[in-house]
């Protein structure tokens, strides 16, 4: 999308994003006062200042401002290729299409359990109300430009202006999830003026401290802007899970790791099963496609070491594109150094071998394959990562599946999320977004006070990326396209895969695990997968094939 002239820098530009965190509160412009959310009704609205004025004049959370304002030029056009990161955080997903219906989704051919309605497609309710606003203020006269003059014009503008203030008083009343639906509907027919009221009126209601909505509004309307100033390829490759500087010893991955359930699922339902499909193995080769820390693997070295008859060889071939050093603070020879350790103290012979590349970059001879080894591949929310074919003729995705296919594995285990967002249009793609992370972003509100610094470091540097990805950018620089489970089911069987049943040990290893969260996350078995849901969305699905 072309970014309008009227889009220029000003002294706001960054200044949500790079205060610090314990300062951060909702978009403060200037002078008029509404409602503090945490002492009235909970509609969604925080105490803040208003002012409805040009695009120009407002601020920006995270990075998404022009490049005029003195920061590293991105060429984020077309051209510029894909981006090099492929760091994802569950990425950190069911409603099956644009309006929740499993049964009216073309990729919904795995039968997965029903999710509820996301609610958000009545934004012609929203239009209505607005308009009825401007009706009342202006007359209906106010759709005539060329036949009215200049005084009337005037006397337009003014009242145009009334119109914009007294929309103050519709914000408690409004729904924020229309109201994003209702930016997205204007930003997808580049109805300028309508988009600037729209996101004036966002500002006054979304808050990276609060309510897990708000939360999520502020990085979907990031999102939308950087989709207006096409800036949201540099967003994606400046936020990475990195470590923190300063005193927390933690990463923001490693944040999420803990309060949430996601990666703990799809580390434990594949190692069981790979830890069953090798168990009489003397050899064996664990090919990683997104092996981060490492430490999906600590828990089943320390397994094979109590073998009866004793440990086998573990070899270990780490993928991961160099951007994902900022998840380890380090290359991959720092993994091969933690994993070679563990497995010393454990009297297991261990071998590692790092591929530092990008999924779509690995061939035949960056995998060192031997002879006589059990080869086991994991995807762990990495293959939506590969652009397809509605993205490139060389289609990595599938040509990934024939290379890892030709190995002849024991078993490959896939964990992705449950979300339909690669080939969708931009405004059906918002409102799936929008579904989908409304569920994440409510699970891991009951881990962390609302005012918590390190869960909001998280979600600004591991989840706020991907949602910015999703909305502002298209083609090749677009790289979180997730696919819904039935559509990779098709996929792994035309590369000429078998599924591989669960054993009762996958899903009992995960309930007990589920144990340690909130009562709303579940789980369920069917079709040979496991979902896991929060509440009525189903958030994740894993299963394995040979």
């Amino acid at each position: 999308m072309q970014t309008s002239e009227e889009h220029q820098s000003s002294g706001g530009i960054h200044r949500l994003y790079h205060q610090p965190v314990q300062e951060l509160q909702p978009y403060c412009l200037s002078e008029i006062q509404i409602l503090d959310n945490n002492e009235g009704p909970s509609n969604g609205i925080q105490q803040t200042h208003l002012a409805f004025g040009t695009y120009n004049e407002q601020y920006f959370t995270l990075e998404s401002a022009p490049v005029t304002a003195g920061y590293n030029v991105c060429d984020s056009s077309p051209s510029a290729g894909s981006i090099s990161s492929n760091r994802s955080p569950f990425s950190p997903q069911g409603s099956q299409s644009y309006l929740s219906d499993p049964h009216h989704s073309p990729d919904n051919t795995s039968g997965s359990p029903i999710s509820g309605s996301s609610g958000v497609d009545d934004g012609n309710e929203l239009r209505h109300k607005l308009r009825e606003l401007e009706l009342s203020l202006l007359g209906p006269e106010s759709d005539t430009t060329d036949s009215c003059n200049c005084s009337f014009r005037s006397g337009a503008h003014q009242a145009a202006s009334i119109a914009r203030w007294k929309m103050v008083e519709m914000i408690p009343r409004l729904d924020l999830k229309q109201v994003l639906v209702a930016c997205a509907e204007a930003v997808s027919e580049n109805d300028m003026p309508r988009i600037a009221d729209l996101m004036g009126v966002l500002e006054q209601m979304v808050s990276v401290s609060g309510e897990p909505i708000q939360r999520l509004g502020a990085y979907m309307l990031e999102g939308l802007r950087a989709r207006l100033e096409s800036s949201g390829s540099c967003i994606y490759k400046a936020l990475k899970c990195k470590e923190p500087t300063g005193p927390e010893l933690l990463s923001y991955m490693h944040i999420l790791y803990q309060i949430c359930p996601y990666y703990k699922f799809a580390y434990m339902s594949a190692n069981v099963v790979i830890g069953e499909a090798i168990k009489n193995e003397p050899r064996i080769h664990i090919i990683d496609f997104q092996i981060a820390q490492g430490s999906q693997w600590v828990s089943l070295i320390q397994a094979l070491a109590c073998r009866p008859g004793g440990p086998p060889l573990i070899r270990v071939t780490g993928v991961d594109d160099s951007d994902s050093a900022f998840a380890r603070g380090g290359g991959l020879h720092m993994v091969g150094l933690r994993l070679s350790k563990v497995a010393e103290s454990c009297n297991v012979p261990f071998e590692f071998h790092a591929a530092g590349m990008s999924g779509s970059e690995v061939e035949l001879e960056n995998l060192r394959i031997c002879h006589g080894e059990a080869l086991a591949v994991n995807f762990p929310y990495m293959l939506h990562h590969m652009p397809d074919e509605s993205v490139s003729t060389q289609n990595h995705r599938d040509r990934l599946l024939r290379l890892i296919k030709s190995l002849q594995p024991k078993v490959v285990t896939l964990v992705e999320q449950e979300s339909n967002t690669n080939t969708s249009a931009f405004l059906p793609r918002f409102v799936e977004t929008l579904d989908y992370y409304t569920a994440m972003f409510e699970s891991i509100d009951v881990a962390r006070p609302r005012n918590d610094k390190q869960r909001i470091n998280a979600e600004q540097h591991c989840v706020a990326r991907d949602i910015v990805n999703i909305i502002a950018c298209e083609g090749a620089e677009r790289v979180e396209r997730h696919e819904l489970l039935g559509k990779w089911r098709s996929r792994f069987l035309m590369a000429g895969f078998n599924p591989y049943p669960l054993s009762s040990a996958v899903s009992v290893a995960i309930k007990d695990m589920l144990k340690e969260y909130s009562q709303n996350y579940w789980l369920q078995e069917m079709n040979g997968a496991l979902y896991l849901g929060w509440k009525n969305r189903v958030l994740a699905t894993s299963c394995a094939w040979v």
